[in-house]
């Protein structure tokens, strides 16, 4: 009750002071690792809670730009070291990365890309899906421990900011690609003597998820605030399937994980690459509650007709190279008034980030929350 009632009077807190834009310290910079990242003011709430508003689309107080949330991806997990992307408490050095990922599937990193890809010359765990309950180990995750991760990582979740528990492979097209490779993945898709077999791994793999997130939520607590699923669904030109069979194969099961992540109090966050704005549909039936589109969808578009169901991340057109300091915020401004509402919230998009110079975040952050001051819709 007391963690209540002290939300309630700080929601209060409407009014836009300008000593809000105070300088505390400066955001991760994911476009260039060696530049300042953005600036960090002295928000009203508490990044988490504004996250929290966002979601519920109750009140945003002002235009996310990416500090707001942070990305939690333990080593418990095999599959974020044999992927090359672990962020927690105790970060691993590069040169540790890659390995055997939680149903043993070999994979290298790349230390110029940053990331893994399959171990050449390994072959596929399945040549065809038929064969997945002869071969699939499944993994113990009741034998990772747990209870030491948990201890490792409690300060660094309370950190203020909305943590993400991310899921690389997911329980989906990816992880059907790291078993059968792609082709082999994507002829399955449409082979209609696959489909029963199909289904039903998916359904096992959709209730190992839900026992991870299980775990994540009994381990981390009010650590982390949501999960991120992570599922490709096409190419730089269009979606790898057709929207039919993205209803058919991959919805209900993805709609399991998401209403349970809800019922454990938490936020269902998709990241899916490509060119897919077409199944924008299949990701709202699936229960995601924010999407942050690559920027060769129409992500304005997107915000335009379905930002009443779903948090879309929006892209801005990029700042001129000679652009001012003034002619940067005027840009911003003109941008949050046209993709922002406190009602119809929207995240400015992570691809778009090399536009947030401090003038360009000035303008969004102040913008943004005097259009929540006045209600602006």
């Amino acid at each position: 009750m007391k963690v209540k009632r002290r939300r309630q009077r700080r929601c209060f807190c409407m009014a836009f002071d300008r000593k809000e834009l105070e300088f505390t310290k400066r955001g991760p910079n994911f476009v260039d690792i060696t530049k300042p990242g953005p600036p960090i003011y002295q928000f009203p709430i508490t990044a988490k809670e504004e996250a929290a508003r966002m979601y519920r689309q109750k009140g945003s107080m002002w235009m996310p730009y990416g500090v707001e949330i942070g990305i939690f991806t333990p080593q418990i997990i095999p599959d974020n070291i044999a992927r090359g992307f672990v962020f927690e408490k105790n970060m691993m050095s590069p040169d540790k990365y890659g390995g055997k990922d939680m149903f043993g599937v070999e994979w290298e990193y790349v230390p110029v890309v940053g990331g893994s890809m399959e171990k050449p010359g390994v072959p596929h765990l399945l040549n065809d899906i038929s064969e997945w309950r002869d071969k699939i180990v499944w993994p113990d995750i009741n034998s990772w421990d747990w209870d030491q991760s948990g201890r490792d990582n409690y300060e660094f979740l309370h950190n203020g900011q909305c943590n993400s528990f991310w899921f690389l492979n997911g329980a989906g097209f990816e992880r059907i690609i790291s078993f059968l490779g792609f082709e082999q993945a994507a002829v399955t898709l449409i082979d209609e003597d696959s489909t029963d077999d199909l289904k039903e791994l998916l359904q096992k793999l959709a209730d190992l998820h839900i026992q991870l997130i299980d775990a994540a939520c009994e381990t981390y607590g009010d650590g982390i605030d949501s999960f991120t699923y992570h599922d490709d669904w096409g190419s730089q030109k269009a979606p790898f399937f057709s929207r039919d069979v993205a209803r058919e194969i991959f919805v209900p099961f993805q709609r399991q994980i998401t209403d349970h992540i809800k019922a454990k109090g938490k936020f269902a966050d998709l990241h899916s690459c490509g060119h897919i704005e077409l199944q924008i549909e299949n990701i709202v039936a699936a229960g995601w509650q924010s999407w942050t589109p690559m920027a060769m969808n129409d992500t304005r578009q997107l915000y335009k007709d379905w930002g009443d169901k779903i948090v879309i991340s929006v892209c801005d057109d990029p700042l001129p190279a000679d652009a001012t300091p003034e002619e940067q915020k005027a840009q911003a401004v003109r941008f949050v008034k046209e993709y922002y509402s406190p009602d119809r919230p929207s995240q400015f998009s992570l691809y778009s980030n090399a536009n947030l110079t401090d003038a360009y975040v000035e303008g969004l952050y102040e913008t943004s929350r005097e259009m929540y001051e006045s209600g602006t819709k």
